[in-house]
């Protein structure tokens, strides 16, 4: 067990115990020599308001990219598991956002949301919807990021269902036709429960993903207009590195893996309670 405990204590438990004891000190990232003050960055977290609004920011930018990563990934993955002509490149062309780096991708769709001379802007005004702010609207920047998000995670989503859905047997959906079931009644009694596991799986990796998300964000608002796109990780970016408070900034890290951890758990225990019902 050695070779694997090594790498394990120095890459991950002893920076997550020292993450956690620069939490308890002023540290300000620059001088050597820092005070103890214990709790007083959690209190000081906790009882700020900001701190809540950045909550939602990440709960409503999870919550937008997991919903439609998972639908959409499985919706592309049952219209192309059939090996049509021309069916690879389509599926090719769908996954290739998930190789591409996001900061990429995010200078590109920086580009798309130009209030003035941008693609999505054009293509709202073939259909006479007047143009929208996107990343410089205090409404619809967020909406704007969970776009690039989840169109960067749809092909990923779709390689795992696609895998799933050619492990479910024939067998069954032969025996639900002889019994004459429709198409959507298959799809919610058969397809559904078989493939749950991977749906659990994607939900998780998706999510920790999302609360980690951070290229996008600082490419295209900086967490802004107005703070409506500052994220926990953002926030614990802009604590480190802009203000040098260290202290406050792994507080903000501790928050959001215990976060992450509750989370988790809660998943793995609903996961637990379908399986027993199915």
């Amino acid at each position: 067990m050695i070779p694997a405990l090594v790498p394990l204590i120095v890459f991950y438990l002893y920076p997550i115990g020292r993450s956690l004891w620069i939490s308890f000190t002023d540290w300000d990232y620059i001088s050597p020599e820092f005070n103890y003050v214990w709790l007083d960055n959690y209190v000081s977290l906790l009882t700020n308001p900001q701190f809540y609004t950045v909550l939602w920011n990440t709960l409503y930018f999870t919550l937008g990219t997991v919903i439609p990563t998972v639908i959409g990934g499985l919706f592309l993955a049952m219209l192309l598991t059939n090996q049509g002509k021309g069916m690879s490149i389509y599926r090719t062309i769908i996954f290739s956002p998930w190789v591409t780096p996001t900061v990429a991708i995010s200078i590109v769709w920086s580009w798309i949301y130009e209030p003035k001379v941008g693609l999505a802007n054009w293509l709202l005004s073939l259909v006479n919807i007047p143009a929208l702010g996107w990343t410089s609207s205090t409404d619809w920047a967020m909406p704007a990021i969970i776009i690039v998000t989840v169109w960067k995670g749809l092909g990923w989503a779709m390689i795992f269902y696609m895998y799933a859905l050619k492990k479910v047997p024939e067998s069954l959906y032969e025996a639900a036709d002889l019994d004459g079931a429709s198409r959507v009644r298959k799809f919610i009694h058969i397809t559904v429960p078989l493939i749950s596991p991977t749906t659990f799986f994607l939900v998780v990796i998706t999510m920790i993903d999302s609360l980690q998300a951070y290229d996008q964000i600082q490419v295209l608002t900086q967490g802004g207009p107005a703070g409506s796109t500052r994220t926990i990780l953002y926030m614990y970016y802009q604590s480190a590195f802009e203000q040098f408070n260290m202290g406050s900034a792994t507080a903000v890290a501790t928050i959001l893996v215990v976060l992450t951890a509750i989370l988790a758990f809660l998943q793995f225990y609903l996961s637990r309670k379908w399986v027993h019902y199915q």
